[in-house]
């Protein structure tokens, strides 16, 4: 007979995990981080925000600051002493300024709606692939992408075209962004087959299976490339430059530009600048301001939507 060895029992759970020396290590995104690592990345946090929020902040104090507080300053002012918004109420008291304001709104309303109507329509007939030549579509679009005719003869198609001295100049030449509709279309491929199918069998067509349940399963992305279009109309000053000749059709950058490198003060605030009543440096703060705001004010509500509408269109394309 075989003679059976009692051996101690213990008490203590056995573990099925390996040992801490056979274990293979693990990613260094699953560690747990030491003290040093987050307060090494809280440091880099807080300098790149106030490598930020600094320049912002005296940008916008200057702004708000009187000819006295610049005087004394010397120029731009960190801490703020009396406050005034003369600057602000002379440059939206209907002069230069503030047409070009309502200028650069409308420009930047009509052309982001111009664009995300093209860019929808075509992503959503390059995502399906039994569209009529979608392949051959898509190579030309992408060799657009690495192949221009430049600006000699895009001017020259544009002055061909009648449309020089006109607000159509500032949509038409940049009205898509090809890296727009590739978002998008990678976007609409990865909605479900089936359902477009079940929606094709009771009925609707590609109009309406766009408008009821693409775009309703398209919000992040949408808002992404909609704020893409915008910041872009909004913040765009060499058409205007190359195609307009009028300077009461300027939008609000170009004023901006003939405000701060150029030393040209806007219609109306040359007089008040002269005598004393403004500081020139307040209004070219201020106008910076008013340039920034519509981005900013902006940015925080469709921030959500950039991890999701950036990254799942691009992965799935």
């Amino acid at each position: 007979m075989t003679a059976v060895i009692d051996q101690p029992v213990s008490d203590q759970p056995v573990s099925d995990k390996p040992s801490r020396w056979g274990a293979p290590p693990r990613p260094a995104w699953e560690e747990k981080p030491s003290p040093a690592g987050v307060a090494g990345k809280g440091l880099a946090l807080t300098l790149a925000c106030l490598a930020i929020l600094f320049p912002l902040w005296i940008v916008i104090v200057t702004s708000l600051s009187s000819r006295k507080t610049i005087d004394e300053a010397g120029g731009l002012v960190m801490v703020p002493k009396e406050i005034t918004f003369v600057a602000y109420q002379e440059l939206l008291s209907g002069g230069q300024v503030t047409r070009a304001a309502v200028i650069s709104i409308l420009i930047t309303l009509v052309g982001t709606v111009f664009s995300m109507t093209v860019s929808v329509l075509c992503a959503y007939g390059l995502s399906r692939t039994g569209s009529l030549g979608h392949r051959w579509i898509l190579m030309v679009l992408l060799a657009t992408m690495f192949f221009s005719a430049g600006l000699i003869p895009t001017y020259l198609l544009v002055q061909s075209l009648g449309l020089t001295d006109t607000y159509l100049a500032l949509i038409l030449p940049s009205a898509i962004s090809v890296f727009n509709i590739l978002v998008l279309r990678g976007f609409f491929m990865g909605i479900s087959q089936e359902l477009i199918d079940s929606a094709r069998i009771d009925g609707a067509g590609d109009f309406r299976i766009l408008w009821k349940i693409v775009m309703p399963l398209s919000r992040a992305v949408l808002a992404v490339i909609t704020l893409f279009y915008a910041v872009g109309y909004w913040s765009a000053w060499f058409n205007a430059s190359l195609y307009l000749n009028d300077q009461d059709m300027m939008p609000l950058q170009n004023v901006m530009i003939q405000l701060v490198q150029k030393q040209e003060a806007p219609v109306g605030l040359g007089q008040a600048i002269k005598t004393g009543e403004l500081s020139g440096l307040a209004v070219q703060m201020a106008v910076m301001v008013m340039a920034l705001l519509p981005v900013a004010v902006l940015s925080p509500f469709v921030q959500r939507h950039f991890k999701k509408g950036m990254l799942t269109g691009a992965v799935k394309g």
